[in-house]
């Protein structure tokens, strides 16, 4: 019951708008500083990350702390331009209404990122409010470019998949 009000009500839609649009602010705020401050590096963040994983009550996983010194910190580089640039366009989604379910779902993944690596903070307020958004689908966007941009995308996938060279049956 209420995952249909979620999808279907006009309140929701108004309630999910404004959600959507704090949450979008904060990301692409968060985003833009880290692109444009010229200083941004996660090689600390991970470090510390893999710390917290060791004593009698650690607070990072190991298997997270193992994935974090084999793959992420040798790539520090590439997840210093992923990070920043993730979360303008994360936020840009959701503060346009663009592909908004893709967004809350990615933001999602950011934010259980900075879970793992034990840093609470207002990610899991935000994780919180993003399964909202995500659960209620084109009802979070309908105020939004979503109310064209999925009709569009829908029209492209349905004209590909009657466009096919599919052999007439006499």
């Amino acid at each position: 019951m209420f995952n249909t009000w979620l999808r279907e009500n006009p309140v929701a839609m108004w309630i999910l708008t404004v959600l959507r649009v704090v949450l979008g602010w904060s990301w692409m705020t968060h985003g833009w500083e880290k692109l444009t401050g010229g200083g941004f590096d996660a090689g600390g963040f991970m470090t510390g990350a893999i710390a917290k994983a060791t004593g009698e009550h650690p607070a990072v996983q190991g298997w997270w702390a193992n994935f974090l010194e084999a793959f992420a910190l040798p790539n520090v580089g590439l997840f210093n331009f992923l990070i920043p640039l993730g979360e303008f366009l994360v936020g840009v989604g959701l503060i346009l209404g663009t592909l908004t379910t893709l967004a809350a779902l990615m933001a999602m993944v950011m934010n259980f990122a900075f879970l793992f690596s034990g840093t609470v903070s207002t990610n899991a307020v935000m994780v919180l409010f993003e399964i909202f958004i995500v659960v209620a689908g084109a009802n979070a966007g309908r105020i939004g470019l979503d109310r064209w941009v999925l009709p569009y995308l829908r029209g492209l996938f349905r004209r590909h998949e009657g466009g096919g060279n599919k052999a007439k049956v006499a």
